[in-house]
């Protein structure tokens, strides 16, 4: 006769456990949600205060004398969905009081293998907050298409980066692009908020004696350019779609979200549909070695190891011995892998 086994014991701990991931889950939700109505669209920053702390305190209130706890967390997720709901209301626009860099938007016409690139930005900076801005259109043969760098900027946060991708033609000229928040005067980039709706999307078009040379010669980061291994069709498919998101940003804003719409996650829905291998890493979010992950799956250089490679792809003193003339794109990518 087989025993009985015993399995409360064992309910008892995956109750325990549910119930505390429950918590964690609503906690979470809750935390979120606060961050969403301090950071909603009011102008009154006393008022973002006082909601906040209202709604924090009526989430903390319900959790320690409402009964039975079913009642209260039904009372909690009510609450949050209402948020939420807020939220998604709040609509990005186009009509904002920019700053001057990101004030004009680029945008593309395209007629078969003739591109023309409205508005590239070429700033002529004379520190990273005084420049005069200026704007060219372009005229581009996309059969003339013969390289594309991808390019990381760090500046000594371990986990973190930013990135940008260049298209080179024959002619010797780049177009770089770079998915940015599109900042209103007197407005600071702040990870926080960037969950929240508080910076629209912008992809700014530019010269690299902007985009580049800014980081390098004036805001003191690291630029470390990387040739990619790619086939030049892929690489026109890439580059239209880029500008196709440009354009349409022009027509319909959309908002800049620190995970799922920024600077490295964006360029994987550009390059997803034509990439060799599009699985997800985690290094695509906590993207300060995602040149790694790039040298991992084949997409650059693989002659050299990688600690040589991104050695060798720094930038920063060519740049800066480059300054502002017009060899700038092919200085910096002498003795490049």
């Amino acid at each position: 006769m087989s025993e009985r086994v015993d399995v409360s014991p064992f309910r008892r701990v995956v109750r325990g456990a549910v119930s505390i991931a429950g918590i964690l889950v609503l906690g979470a939700l809750g935390l979120w949600c606060a961050g969403a109505v301090y950071y909603a669209d009011i102008e009154s920053a006393a008022w973002r205060s006082v909601l906040t702390a209202v709604f924090v305190g009526g989430l903390v209130a319900v959790a320690i004398f409402v009964r039975p706890h079913r009642l209260a967390r039904r009372i909690h997720l009510g609450a949050c969905a209402a948020v939420i709901v807020w939220f998604l209301l709040d609509a990005p626009s186009n009509d904002r009081a920019w700053q001057p860099d990101v004030a004009v938007l680029p945008w593309a016409e395209i007629t078969g293998d003739r591109v023309t690139i409205h508005n590239i930005r070429h700033c002529d900076y004379r520190s990273e907050g005084d420049y005069t801005v200026r704007h060219e259109d372009r005229t581009l043969d996309l059969a003339t298409l013969r390289s594309v760098d991808f390019m990381v900027v760090t500046w000594g946060a371990p986990s973190i980066a930013h990135t940008m991708m260049s298209f080179g033609f024959a002619d010797g000229s780049y177009v770089c692009i770079s998915i940015e928040t599109r900042k209103e005067i007197g407005e600071g980039y702040s990870a926080i908020k960037g969950f929240f709706r508080q910076f629209e999307l912008t992809y700014v078009i530019a010269d690299e004696r902007d985009l580049v040379r800014l980081r390098t010669n004036f805001r003191g980061e690291q630029v470390y350019v990387y040739r990619l291994r790619t086939d030049m069709d892929v690489a026109r498919q890439v580059f239209l779609d880029y500008l196709a998101q440009a354009s349409r940003l022009r027509e319909r804003p959309e908002w800049y979200n620190v995970v799922t719409a920024n600077c490295t996650t964006m360029i994987r829905g550009h390059t997803k549909p034509y990439a060799r291998d599009s699985r997800f890493d985690w290094r695509m979010l906590i993207n300060g070695r995602i040149d790694e992950m790039a040298y991992e799956r084949g997409t650059l250089d693989q002659t050299l190891p990688f600690a040589e490679l991104k050695e060798r792809s720094l930038v920063n003193a060519r740049a800066l011995a480059a300054g502002d003339g017009p060899d700038f794109s092919e200085r910096i990518r002498v003795g490049l892998p």
